[in-house]
């Protein structure tokens, strides 16, 4: 998990993986993981919120 998300662009990462520790799932989890992140803009937009309140 680590690796992947380092090459991604995000420097300081701590992970831990519940269950399978097949190499091939928790690569596949971790991009879905990366795929599904949103911006803080979008989030407050869903909350219906600003920015700044958050």
């Amino acid at each position: 998990m680590r690796a992947v998300i380092q090459a991604a662009g995000i420097p300081n990462v701590l992970t831990k993986s519940i269950g399978t520790h097949n190499p091939h799932n928790v690569v596949k989890a971790t991009i879905n993981a990366l795929e599904q992140l949103r911006d803080k803009a979008s989030v407050a937009e869903l909350r219906g919120i600003t920015v700044e309140k958050m």
